[in-house]
């Protein structure tokens, strides 16, 4: 259930991600979805395994929110400035 589980929380966390880091980082709407994904798992790899907060336990969980949120827009900057072109 952990994985389906950081799945959904990506998809969500990928839009609330762009939505509080607007700009253009490239891509679209996809890119935004895999990103999501992408940092909600290393969100929840970092709360489980560095911070010792537990796997996902319930989908209301507000540190789990959080962890999701905040992988999501560790990878949105690091994409945005890997495909950031130099003018």
């Amino acid at each position: 259930m952990g994985i389906l589980t950081w799945i959904l929380f990506g998809l969500i966390a990928g839009a609330i991600a762009k939505m509080i880091m607007p700009g253009n980082q490239g891509g679209g709407w996809l890119i935004t979805i895999i990103l999501g994904i992408l940092g909600a798992f290393i969100g929840g790899a970092i709360g489980v395994y560095v911070l010792h907060w537990g796997d996902v336990d319930s989908f209301w969980n507000f540190r789990s929110w959080i962890l999701a949120i905040g992988g999501a827009l560790i990878l949105l900057w690091i994409y945005g400035m890997a495909t950031k072109r130099s003018s």
